[in-house]
C-alpha cells in the first residue's frame, strides 16, 4: 500500500463526509444536516446515522427520562432466605437486583445472581447469610446526565445504579443497557417482553414519549382524546400546536397534557415529555 493509499485509509468518517460535503459545519444542527446528507448520498448506512443520532441525544437526555421507575424495579429484601429469593430471580430473568431493608427507600446494596448460584454451589457448612455476598449500590441523581453517566459506567464497570430523587428517596433504577439503546435502539434478550416501546411509564403520571408515536397509539396508551385527521404522529400535532420548530426545554400544554420537549433538532422533534392532567 502506497503512502496516498494509507493516509486515505487513515481518514475519519467525519474527514471523508467533510470532504464530500464540501464544508465544515459550524454548530451542532449544521454538523447533524451534514451528517443527513451524508446518508442521503449513500457515504454511510442508516444504522450509522442512527447511532450517530443517539449519541447527540443522550447529551442532551437524563437518568429521569429513561430510568425504570420505583414501581416497576424487582428488588429482595434482605431478611429473605435462598428459597424465597430463588424463584423471584427466576422468574424476573434479571440478573442484578437491589437489596432493601424494610422499604424500597433503604438499598443495602445489589445482588448478582451469579453471587448467588456460586454461594447455593459452594460446599459451605456456614447457613446462607445474604449480606456475605451483595454488593454495594452504586447511586446516582436522576438529573445527570446520559452521557455522563455512561462514562462513569464504562470508568467504574459498573452496569446498574440507583437512581435517586431531590429529597433523597428512590427515584428507580438505571443500567448501562438503557443508555446504550438510547445509542444504536433496542437491545433484545430472551427476557424481554414484547411491549410498546414509543411510550415509556415513569410513575406519577408521566411519560417518555418518542415524537413518531402515531396519535391512535398514544391515545390507547395514556387514555388520551386527540384528533389523529390531520397528523399521524404525535409529535406533528405538538409542533403544529406549537406554530414553530421548538427547541429543547420548550413546552406546551395541549387539552390538559403538559408537553416538554426533550430531544428536537432544526428539522423535527424527536422526544418528548408527557405528564398528565392529575
Amino acid at each position: 500500500m502506497n503512502d496516498e493509499s494509507s493516509d486515505v485509509s487513515s481518514r475519519s468518517l467525519m474527514d471523508r463526509i467533510v470532504h464530500a460535503m464540501g464544508g465544515e459545519p459550524r454548530d451542532r444542527d449544521e454538523l447533524l444536516e451534514l451528517l443527513r446528507d451524508a446518508h442521503a448520498r449513500n457515504i454511510f448506512d442508516a444504522d450509522t446515522l442512527q447511532m450517530v443520532e443517539g449519541a447527540f441525544q443522550v447529551v442532551e437526555m437524563r437518568v429521569r427520562d429513561i430510568m425504570v421507575p420505583r414501581a416497576q424495579m424487582v428488588v429482595l429484601e434482605d431478611d429473605a432466605t435462598f428459597e424465597e429469593m430463588l424463584p423471584q430471580i427466576i422468574k424476573s430473568g434479571h440478573s442484578r437486583f437491589p437489596v432493601i431493608s424494610e422499604d424500597k427507600d433503604n438499598v443495602v446494596g445489589v445482588l448478582l445472581a451469579k453471587d448467588l448460584l456460586r454461594q447455593a454451589n459452594a460446599n459451605n457448612a456456614q447457613p446462607f447469610r445474604l449480606e456475605d455476598i451483595i454488593r454495594p449500590a452504586t447511586i446516582t441523581p436522576e438529573t445527570k446526565r446520559l452521557n455522563v453517566l455512561l462514562k462513569e459506567f464504562r470508568a467504574e464497570r459498573n452496569h446498574m445504579a440507583i437512581v435517586m430523587d431531590e429529597y433523597g428517596g428512590v427515584a428507580g433504577l438505571v443500567t448501562i443497557e438503557d443508555v446504550l439503546e438510547e445509542i444504536v435502539g433496542e437491545i433484545d434478550d430472551e427476557h424481554d417482553k414484547d411491549e410498546d416501546q414509543h411510550i415509556r411509564d415513569n410513575g406519577e403520571g408521566k411519560f417518555t414519549v418518542r415524537a413518531l408515536t402515531p396519535i391512535e397509539e398514544f391515545n390507547e396508551t395514556l387514555g388520551t382524546n386527540f384528533s389523529d385527521e390531520e397528523f399521524d404522529t404525535i409529535g406533528g400535532l405538538l409542533m403544529q400546536h406549537i406554530g414553530h420548530m421548538p427547541k429543547n426545554g420548550e413546552t406546551a400544554d395541549i387539552n390538559g397534557c403538559h408537553f416538554r420537549i426533550m430531544v428536537a433538532d432544526s428539522r423535527r422533534i424527536h422526544l418528548l415529555q408527557v405528564v398528565l392532567p392529575n
